[in-house]
């Protein structure tokens, strides 16, 4: 056989289509997205997580805005076992108070705050009430007076 006589057999593979995509090994065509990128089945838990965060912190970014853009919000998946010793159980949450030219920080446990919430929409709630309570301990405010709202279920 001439080594110029076929693309094919050189290697195996089915020819690349002329927008450079390539064809499944059984000829079935390029897959698409099993979701449409528009549902929310199309996020990742991690993705709708943080879309929880975004909803809380623009539910308080009305009332707080000049506050809250000194604040970070961090998600960790799980807490680290090298918390303060008065701590029981697994925390939500942790805030840390500016300190050594840092900012001051909330970080979010994701694994612990799902596991307590049953459903999505009870996530978001659970979510926006530890974003309240650890901004009233760090401006030593009850979390009332941060989010008239807290403790609601919805």
């Amino acid at each position: 056989m001439d080594p110029d006589s076929s693309d094919l057999v050189r290697i195996g593979r089915l020819p690349a289509r002329a927008d450079g995509r390539r064809r499944d090994r059984r000829g079935r065509g390029p897959r698409g997205p099993l979701l449409p990128p528009a549902l929310p089945g199309a996020l990742t838990r991690s993705e709708q997580f943080d879309e929880h965060i975004v909803a809380a912190l623009r539910r308080l970014d009305r009332a707080w805005g000049r506050n809250l853009a000194r604040v970070e919000v961090a998600v960790e998946e799980v807490p680290t076992s090298d918390g303060p010793s008065w701590e029981s159980g697994v925390p939500l949450a942790r805030s840390y108070p500016a300190a050594n030219g840092l900012p001051q920080r909330i970080v979010l446990y994701r694994k612990p705050l799902e596991a307590r919430a049953s459903e999505p929409r009870e996530l978001g709630v659970l979510v926006l009430d530890v974003i309240v309570e650890q901004l009233g301990q760090l401006w030593r405010m009850p979390p009332d007076a941060i989010d008239p709202g807290y403790g609601d279920a919805g």
